[in-house]
């Protein structure tokens, strides 16, 4: 489960977004074509970055488009 999520728009990119998940801190950029561009830390594991990034997609779906 990840924890802390926050984000932030940051025009014209998309939103930042940072999070904890497994007591390590991740950074990254959701762009408006729903790409997730990590930038820290670089080397996720494939297990852990399909649960990371379907996690992120629902939750900048339920912040960005169904909080409004």
């Amino acid at each position: 489960m990840i924890q802390h999520f926050q984000w932030k728009e940051r025009p014209p990119f998309g939103w930042s977004f940072s999070f904890y998940y497994k007591q390590m801190r991740y950074k990254g950029t959701y762009q408006k074509d729903g790409v997730i561009r990590w930038h820290h830390p670089e080397d996720i594991n494939e297990k852990d970055a399909a649960f990371l990034e379907s996690t992120v997609h629902d939750l900048m779906l339920y912040h960005v488009y169904e909080d409004h």
